[in-house]
């Protein structure tokens, strides 16, 4: 049986490449849409938030040239095209789904409204949430910890491409270890990479948990709901030591 009710799950645009340099990968975004619609036919509410780093990413624009708020602007729009990509995918798998966007473009996606979306939710409607929080300067990790906390989420499920929290980079140092529980406020004095220090403050202000894993086993989605250990928690409290 799932162990939460409502859920955040939390996409990078990156995820969505497979083996690619760039865009998406019609084989990977195809998986994933499965995992999704697996965990959602076992009565799982489900948000999205879903970043654009495949398509551009403001930061590194800012770096070339491209001023840091149009930047963002145009990395808020690259999320909005992975969001009617996601929308495709479950939708052809029978799923039914709503995109809500933080920036207005009516033809294409619902404004973001939070009782709106929680109403989709109660109705079995998967939400996914596009375009960031609206704001240059906040990643799109900050809008979902914004997002899990509006919508009254039980956890934050972020999917990247390692297996949870280590002591070191595991692709750089063959000693890493994997961390299973962290606290908040070990992620922020350490500056481990899980998610950046507004994310995790959001976070811990609704003592909303993190948890960490690789989406590149296919299957994890579901692991991860289910219990299994398969990466890293965040919250506010180490079990044993609290």
């Amino acid at each position: 049986m799932p162990r939460y009710k409502r859920i955040l799950l939390k996409l990078s645009g990156e995820a969505l490449m497979g083996g690619r340099r760039t865009g998406i990968d019609p084989e990977t975004i195809a998986r994933i849409a499965d995992e999704i619609v697996d965990v959602h036919r076992a009565g799982v509410e489900i948000a999205i938030v879903i970043g654009g780093g495949n398509i551009f990413r403001g930061v590194t624009a800012a770096t070339e040239g491209i001023d840091r708020v149009a930047g963002d602007h145009m990395g808020m729009l690259a999320t909005v095209i992975n969001a009617i990509a996601l929308q495709d995918a479950l939708e052809r798998r029978g799923a039914q789904t709503r995109v809500t966007s933080a920036i207005t473009m009516a033809e294409v996606a619902e404004p973001f409204i939070r009782r709106r979306a929680i109403r989709h939710l109660e109705k079995s409607r998967i939400v996914i949430c596009a375009a960031g929080t609206g704001n240059p300067y906040f990643t799109t990790d900050s809008a979902a910890a914004l997002r899990a906390s509006e919508l009254k989420c039980e956890i934050i499920f972020k999917a990247t491409k390692v297996d949870g929290i280590y002591t070191a980079d595991p692709e750089k140092d063959p000693d890493a270890t994997r961390i299973p529980h962290v606290t908040y406020q070990r992620v922020l004095a350490e500056r481990l990479e899980v998610m950046d220090a507004t994310a995790i403050d959001l976070a811990r202000g609704s003592s909303i948990p993190i948890y960490i894993f690789s989406l590149r086993e296919p299957g994890n989605i579901k692991r991860a709901l289910l219990g299994e250990d398969i990466g890293s928690i965040v919250s506010d409290e180490v079990p044993g030591k609290g």
